[in-house]
């Protein structure tokens, strides 16, 4: 069984049990909508959708990447450069200790209402997964392999770039891998604290005015969005990292 097989029993499995909760309980549509009218909701609103998932899209596209460098450089700033890591690896742990829908609201504040606010949200999400992966690679490199570097003369820069990078890019895929189910979560974060657009913005006027179907094909829509940049991700490292 593959798992396009494997992925479709246990969409047909959850949606039973989903309806099968209507049935038991009889919730009504404004508790918990059932799945045919989450159906609908995505057929009929299929345009607002799209247009929402667009800018969620980018935001969390451009906060992927940048949280990906940021994330890469401070790792490397940490290992290249010892005497920093003494006082940046705590701003790492602490970077992740704050959750970002408390300070969310101060993105908004500093950066507005537009993406940059939700492109922020999206880095912090990111940051110290990559960070962390990416810094724990390059401190396991094979011991051999760096002494027989120092054993051939090569410089300190030369050993870094051409084994201790290398070495250390599948323990950073671990980290992309996460990264890429998480980065839409800032997206949306930051679009329920102040936006004018997106599917977090959807959401919560939906919310509002008791369309609860809307939410959850609003919400349909991002795990989508999630799955397709894992799988994407999942691919191409699959295809560049062999090793």
């Amino acid at each position: 069984m593959n798992i396009f097989s494997r992925l479709l029993m246990i969409g047909l499995g959850l949606l039973l049990l989903w309806q099968s909760i209507i049935w038991c309980w009889s919730l009504p549509p404004y508790i918990l909508p059932s799945p045919w009218n989450v159906v609908l909701a995505l057929y009929q609103q299929a345009g607002l959708l799209a247009t929402h998932a667009i800018p969620t899209l980018i935001e969390t596209s451009v906060g992927f990447i940048l949280g990906i460098l940021l994330g890469c450089f401070a790792a490397i700033l940490i290992v290249f450069f010892k005497p920093l890591k003494n006082w940046f690896l705590p701003l790492l742990i602490i970077s992740q200790a704050i959750p970002t829908f408390a300070i969310a609201p101060l993105l908004v504040i500093w950066l507005g209402y537009g993406m940059a606010s939700k492109i922020a949200a999206a880095v912090l999400m990111i940051f110290f997964p990559i960070a962390s992966a990416f810094h724990d690679g390059l401190t396991r490199t094979e011991a051999g392999w760096l002494d027989l570097a120092k054993t051939m003369n090569s410089s300190k820069w030369r050993l870094f770039c051409t084994i201790r990078i290398p070495a250390a890019l599948p323990t950073l895929a671990s980290g992309l891998r996460i990264a890429a189910v998480a980065a839409p979560i800032g997206a949306i974060i930051g679009e329920w604290v102040g936006s004018g657009s997106g599917l977090g913005y959807l959401m919560v006027n939906a919310n509002a005015r008791m369309q609860i179907d809307l939410m959850f094909a609003a919400l349909f829509v991002i795990i989508l969005m999630a799955l397709a940049l894992y799988a994407g991700v999942d691919t191409l490292l699959r295809k560049l990292i062999w090793w």
